[in-house]
Parts: C-alpha cells; sequence; structure tokens
C-alpha cells in the first residue's frame, strides 16, 4: 500500500547552505534504505516536505523528523494514500525556492515520475504549489512557542472551594473553570452532572421513561445552582446541560428554570444553557420558541461539542447561539494537525463574523493552548487548566510568559 505524507514545519535556528546539503544527503540514505521517496522545499525558514512509500517507513520517517531538533511548528498537512509514486527516482530531492523563479510545474514535474503529471491539480499538488507561491501563509496560524510559557497554580477567587451537599441527592455536580486567559479570570463555571458516587451523567438516567427524563433533567439542576450558591460564585456564570426536548415536552419548563435560579439567590444573567448541536437541530422549531423565551429572561444559549455531531455550520445558519464549544476530538493535537487547524480557523472567521465567542474544550497540552490562542479563540476549559471536581472548584493553572515569571 502506497501511503504520502506532507508536512510544514519551521526551521529552528540557522542552517547553513552546507549544513542544508548534508541533511539533504543523510535524508536520502536513510528514505531509500525505507524505499521512501519525495520532494523537499524550502524557502529559507520554512520546509514542506512530501513523502511517499510503504504506510510503516513513511510514518517511521515522519517521527523521526518530529524527533529531530532541527524542526519545529512541526504540522500534518495531509496523510493519505495514492496509485503510484510522484518521485520514483529521488530518495529525496530539494528544491530551494530562493534559488528557483520558474513556475510551480517546471519545479515539481522536472523530476517527476512520468505519468505523474496527470496528478497535477490533485490536493498534495495543490499544497506543493500553495507553499512555492508562499501563499500559505494566508492559511496559517504562526504560534507562540509553549516553551515560552510556564504554568501557575492559584487557588479560585470563591469564598469556598469544596462544600456539603446533601447525600441523599439523586445526582451530584461538578464545577470545572472556563477561563480567559488573555485577562486572567475565570469567565464561567460548568456543572458536570455526576451520579450519586461520581458515576457518568447517564446512570441518572437509567431505567427512566421518556418524560420522566425531561423532568430529571430540568428539575436536577436545582442541585447545580444549589453547589453554586454554596460555593460563592458571586457573578461568576454558570454553565448547565439541558436536553433541548426537557425545555419543550415539560410544561412551563423556562419559568421553572428561572424558579430554581432565584430559589438558589442567582440570577438568569448568570445562568448559561449548553446544547449539543444535533439534538438543536432534530428538534429545531419547538426548541427556537423556548429560546425567545429563555433569552427574553436574559438565560445564554451554549452550542456545546460543536464538530462531533452532523449539523455542523448549517445549524448556525438557521440558530445562533452565544458561545460556541468547540468539541474536543477537533482540539485534541491541533498544533499539530493540519485539518484541524483548517476546520477552528473557519469555525473563528464564522463565529466572529456572528459576534459568537468560541470556547475549545478538552485544551490537555501548552502546545494546543499556543496554537489555539494565535488562532482567535476566546475561552478554554480542560485539564491544562482545572478539572472538574465533585461539590467544588479547584484552582486553576495559568499561563505566564517565562520573562515574566521570572
Amino acid at each position: 500500500m502506497l501511503s504520502i505524507l506532507i508536512y510544514r514545519s519551521r526551521m529552528n535556528g540557522q542552517l547553513a547552505q552546507a549544513e542544508l546539503a548534508e541533511l539533504v544527503r543523510l535524508a536520502r540514505g536513510a528514505n531509500d534504505a525505507r524505499a521512501v521517496t519525495g520532494i523537499l522545499l524550502f524557502d529559507g525558514v520554512y520546509f514542506l516536505q512530501m513523502l511517499e512509500g510503504p504506510d510503516q517507513a513513511v510514518q517511521a520517517v515522519y517521527e523521526r523528523i518530529a524527533g529531530d531538533g532541527r524542526h519545529t511548528h512541526i504540522v500534518r498537512l495531509l496523510q493519505d494514500y495514492a496509485p503510484r509514486r510522484r518521485f520514483a527516482e529521488c530518495g529525496m530531492r530539494l528544491v530551494d525556492l530562493r534559488t528557483h523563479p520558474q513556475g510551480m510545474d517546471h519545479l515539481l514535474l522536472g523530476d517527476a515520475t512520468p505519468g505523474a503529471d496527470t496528478l497535477i491539480g490533485d490536493r498534495a499538488y495543490k499544497l506543493m504549489q500553495l507553499f512555492a507561491a508562499g501563499r500559505w501563509r494566508d492559511h496559517a496560524t504562526e504560534s507562540d512557542d509553549a516553551a515560552h510559557w510556564r504554568f501557575v497554580r492559584r487557588a479560585a477567587p470563591f469564598p469556598q472551594s469544596m462544600v456539603s451537599m446533601p447525600s441523599s441527592a439523586p445526582c451530584r455536580f461538578a464545577l470545572q473553570p472556563i477561563v480567559d486567559t488573555t485577562h486572567g479570570r475565570i469567565s464561567s463555571l460548568e456543572a458536570l452532572m455526576r451520579g450519586p458516587g461520581n458515576e457518568p451523567p447517564h446512570v441518572c438516567f437509567a431505567g427512566m421513561t421518556q418524560e420522566q427524563r425531561y423532568r430529571f433533567d430540568l428539575e436536577s439542576k436545582a442541585y447545580a445552582f444549589e453547589l453554586a450558591s454554596k460555593v460563592g460564585i458571586g457573578s461568576c456564570k454558570l454553565s448547565i446541560n439541558l436536553l433541548p426536548m426537557s425545555l419543550v415536552q415539560i410544561p412551563d419548563a423556562v419559568q421553572r428554570l428561572a424558579e430554581l435560579i432565584a430559589l438558589h439567590g442567582l440570577k438568569p444573567q448568570q445562568i448559561m444553557v449548553e446544547i449539543t448541536e444535533d439534538e438543536a437541530i432534530t428538534h429545531l422549531v419547538p426548541f427556537k420558541a423556548a429560546l425567545r423565551r429563555l433569552r427574553e429572561l436574559g438565560i445564554s444559549v451554549v452550542i456545546d461539542d460543536f464538530g462531533a455531531g452532523f449539523a455542523g455550520l448549517s445549524l448556525l445558519s438557521r440558530f445562533q447561539p452565544d458561545k460556541l464549544k468547540i468539541d474536543r476530538q477537533i482540539v485534541s493535537g491541533i498544533h499539530a494537525d493540519g485539518p484541524r487547524q483548517a476546520i477552528v480557523r473557519a469555525i473563528v472567521a464564522c463565529c466572529r463574523s456572528l459576534g459568537i465567542t468560541t470556547v475549545a474544550e478538552g485544551v490537555e497540552t501548552a502546545d494546543e493552548w499556543c496554537w489555539l490562542q494565535a488562532a482567535g479563540i476566546d475561552l478554554f476549559q480542560g485539564f491544562l487548566f482545572a478539572r472538574p471536581v465533585l461539590d467544588g472548584v479547584s484552582p486553576v493553572t495559568w499561563p505566564v510568559a517565562v520573562d515574566a515569571a521570572a
């Protein structure tokens, strides 16, 4: 099976012409030994390389490059399969773009395998063409190096970090901060449902009829509001997760939600209701009616796990939330994943044009945060900053520039 992989990386430091030639010579030998061929484009600062060969061999070469200190900001742009090699005669050909003013066809097809010209216009060729023309910078995000940051743990700014909740409650909640790293503040807390013994939330709904499920979904939020009140969140906002049909099927559900909010000394303007994209699109018409009632009270609406379902941007054309949370499956490893980066840049651009605040879920590494921040994400949630804590709220780990922390 013939695998192809294209990555882009930035040169770490300076590389003399002789050093560049030696790098190519050694790489060509290593590639030949693995039956890997390809081409390396270099513009003086950035590399773009296409590797082609047996699947495991290509992956091994890529992993070796990823561990090479001469490369930084390594981003995999394409990984796919092809019917034949484009550069069968080259272990690795170097194209120094600083010394080649000719067009892309001349550059890329001069040493290509006979018949490879039929592949002009495919994804691999377009990526190489974009890089050679310098236009790739219009579609890329240059992030800071994670090594430029350290993370400092600080207590959450609430009177109580842990509280006692009723032992007989049918469910419990864990609070997780959503942070604004630009201004060093907690933007809101998400109340995540847990079973009485800290089980996953689906345990709480086990054995219920559909009507009971919707009723419990709504009434259980009383425990989230009680927890927030006991912690002393002040004017901080609180996110709760609700099934859209809980607001539709339960009579006067929005009014009941408002009563529960007031019962625990909170204000509607503090509350954000999170729903998933699939749930919203399935019952959009009746949910939009409930949505109007929520907004009349000042309650915000958030789309949760955006990108995990099938509705996607189609939903945004019909319903614009106050905030949109990008699913962690898209966020994970985004600093090194070109397709995910392109998707998030499109989401950010769309949300900015619509006035929607973006939140990245599941941020676990400094590299992910650096890229997401550079891409324009507004708020962040994930283990890098704080884990959910049952019946309380954990300290928050804040990014501090290394120079500022010294």
